[in-house]
């Protein structure tokens, strides 16, 4: 089983590694991960580029899944998984200084699986948490709340045996729907609406009927988690639309969206084309640049309707290129 081989690798002794990855990856698998680390080919990449160097900066590294789930999509086979790779901060990643203390690594994951081997990963720690846990703070301040993503209320995320298809296709339709309403209803985009306008019609967009009334937004580090349709309003949404009002979804790179049983799950690398044209989402002055962003999307579907919604994006990506540089902000600190 794939996910028995990733917790393997995880908690791997360097003697063990190469043997583990290579029990789990074909030779000449594509990695495609978060910034500063980007794109690798073949097993040698990820060996040197990704797992050694996490496993000496956590000597003890183990791997913690929230949810494992799997689906075909244009006749491809995926797992993908929410959790943390968890250990003590040994010695420097990235160049950030180690911390003796632990750490808990937001990781996000679509595998695609051929013969039993995974032959393309995507893959997106956050970056941007792990500098929050290492006690830095070198960015504007999140509108959200930081905090450690929790699992799924109903705990059940862990999904190992086969689902009902008709279930699984359910849960997939209603959070494509929904995406669907994000990208055709744009009320951003009348500049005669003040914000208090603004947000009274997003309160009222299409979407609200398809989220939970006790709904959870689990942003990545520099946006943070929202409660309730209001709370994404406030903390993610409307700054977001504010500013990037010209944008387009899935226009490149829309690679998986999968169900399984009351969970579904999306991606595109990049998913968004947006150009950079105020400051409200992440305090920083506009640029016009046309950036993309690498985002996933992980949906709990309870009680007929979305009840939570894991979304990591690769922040760390998006401000290199607004050009800040977090990493080197640190050096020189």
């Amino acid at each position: 089983m794939i996910i028995k081989k990733m917790k393997n690798i995880a908690e791997s002794s360097p003697s063990d590694i190469n043997k583990n990855l290579l029990n789990a990856y074909h030779s000449d698998v594509e990695w495609r991960g978060f910034y500063p680390l980007e794109d690798l080919k073949g097993l040698e990449a990820l060996e040197l580029k990704v797992w050694r160097p996490l496993l000496k900066a956590f000597p003890d590294l183990e791997r913690r899944n929230n949810i494992v789930i799997g689906g075909d999509f244009n006749n491809k086979s995926f797992v993908a998984t929410v959790g943390h790779l968890t250990g003590t901060f040994k010695n420097s990643w990235l160049d950030v200084p180690a911390t003796n203390k632990t750490v808990h690594l937001r990781t996000c994951e679509f595998h695609q699986i051929k013969n039993e081997k995974i032959i393309q990963s995507h893959m997106l720690i956050d970056v941007m948490d792990f500098i929050r846990q290492a006690g830095f703070w070198p960015i504007n301040k999140s509108l959200g709340v930081e905090e450690m993503w929790p699992g799924p209320i109903t705990g059940d995320g862990i999904v190992l045996e086969e689902q009902d298809p008709a279930v699984s296709k359910k849960t997939l339709v209603q959070a494509l729907a929904m995406q669907k309403t994000l990208g055709d209803y744009k009320p951003e985009t009348n500049a005669n609406f003040t914000d208090e306008q603004l947000r009274k019609e997003l309160l009222n967009h299409p979407q609200k009927e398809y989220w939970h009334s006790k709904m959870m937004w689990y942003g990545p580090c520099g946006i943070g988690t929202a409660r309730g349709l209001s709370g994404f309003v406030d903390h993610h949404q409307m700054p977001f639309r504010k500013t990037f009002r010209d944008r387009d979804y899935w226009t490149i790179g829309h690679y998986v969206e999968i169900g399984d049983g009351k969970y579904s799950a999306t991606s595109g690398w990049h998913s968004i084309v947006a150009k950079h044209g105020s400051k409200e989402w992440l305090g920083y002055n506009p640029t016009e640049i046309s950036i993309t962003m690498k985002v996933m999307d992980f949906y709990l579907h309870d009680e007929g309707l979305i009840r939570e919604n894991w979304v990591p994006i690769d922040i760390m990506h998006i401000l290199k290129q607004l050009n800040v540089d977090v990493l080197q902000m640190i050096r020189e600190q």
